[in-house]
């Protein structure tokens, strides 16, 4: 059903789109506006091959650098509402799952986002956010630590939650972004939910603390190196010793440890953790020498209803640090 926004005195009206093709087109002339400045999106669809990804050519690549530690990559696949589910929308998604599980298939695609990158002036972007960091590896790690699929549609359907609570993969994998754009006298607004600067970040209270969790520590651990399981092992430890009561709580985007609520939010990617930790980032400069630290933008706090920021632990060296920061956040909470 169409809708529309009144501001300002205007009506600006729903713009209904008549094929894929023209929500595509929007997409990739308003990458900036709808994802952030600090996004680069890549339209490679006559320059990569169907068998690099499971047999299917996705609409766009997304390389998130709000956080220019720890990019992010995105799978972009762009559907409109009317296609049917089951017929066209996931066995266009099922595709990319095997590739994410493929070495081969991920070493192909990121040998040609190289070529491309290295070919064009887009190049030049991207060493805006590298630095000194060299490209080839950049990329490699990037795709390799943060596999998402961002699925892009004007319109919900009740088979995306219905998916998730059957399907393993859809629901590591696959965020999907509900896009409408709004027009009146030559002026356009979009709408995004959710927001992409939050996407992936936590769950609603409701689904977090409903009895029939589907989510495991499995489930977050899955793909992750041997290192990586053996330093949430020990993570999971440490937290028992401090208070058994303390819960481990895995959901679909994280795993929380909380006693009387959530002090700390952990990540797990293949060769890293990030944990978003519930303690000014202050605290955490003034203890954390030798890991990784990111602090939160005021809105990202403001989701989280906390001061907070994020440590990114990609081995055991100086862990007592970690420990320690845990420890103050969770006799934080108490």
């Amino acid at each position: 059903m169409k809708s529309a926004i009144y501001m300002e005195g205007h009506r600006f009206e729903e713009t209904e789109f008549k094929s894929e093709d023209d929500f595509e087109k929007i997409i990739k002339q308003n990458s900036k506006t709808i994802f952030g400045d600090n996004t680069i999106y890549l339209d490679l669809k006559n320059r990569i091959e169907t068998k690099t990804l499971g047999g299917s050519i996705p609409d766009g690549f997304l390389f998130d650098f709000k956080d220019k530690e720890n990019p992010e990559f995105y799978i972009v696949e762009v559907e409109l509402e009317s296609h049917p589910f089951d017929g066209h929308i996931f066995p266009q998604i099922k595709k990319f799952f095997a590739f994410f599980k493929n070495p081969k298939s991920r070493d192909d695609l990121i040998g040609r986002i190289h070529h491309f990158i290295t070919n064009n002036t887009i190049e030049t972007d991207f060493k805006k956010y590298l630095g000194n960091k060299e490209l080839y590896k950049t990329l490699k790690d990037t795709i390799e630590n943060s596999q998402n699929i961002l699925l892009i549609i004007n319109e919900n359907k009740q088979e995306f939650e219905e998916t998730e609570d059957t399907i393993t993969e859809w629901a590591r994998f696959v965020k999907v972004e509900i896009l409408k754009q709004y027009t009146a006298n030559n002026k356009t607004i979009f709408t995004l939910n959710p927001d992409f600067e939050n996407i992936g970040l936590f769950e609603s209270t409701s689904k977090e603390e409903h009895e029939d969790v589907k989510y495991t520590e499995n489930f977050h651990l899955e793909g992750s190196e041997e290192e990586i399981v053996s330093i949430y092992t020990e993570i999971k430890n440490f937290i028992i010793s401090l208070d058994s009561n303390i819960k481990i709580n895995p959901q679909k985007y994280y795993i929380s440890l909380r006693e009387k609520k959530n002090f700390a939010y952990l990540d797990i990617k293949r060769k890293k953790i990030k944990i978003a930790i519930m303690v000014p980032y202050e605290m955490g400069n003034s203890i954390i020498k030798y890991h990784k630290l990111r602090k939160f933008t005021d809105g990202i706090q403001r989701f989280y209803g906390n001061p907070s920021f994020e440590i990114t632990i990609e081995n055991k060296q100086n862990f007592d640090e970690v420990k320690t920061i845990l420890q103050e956040a969770y006799k934080k909470q108490k």
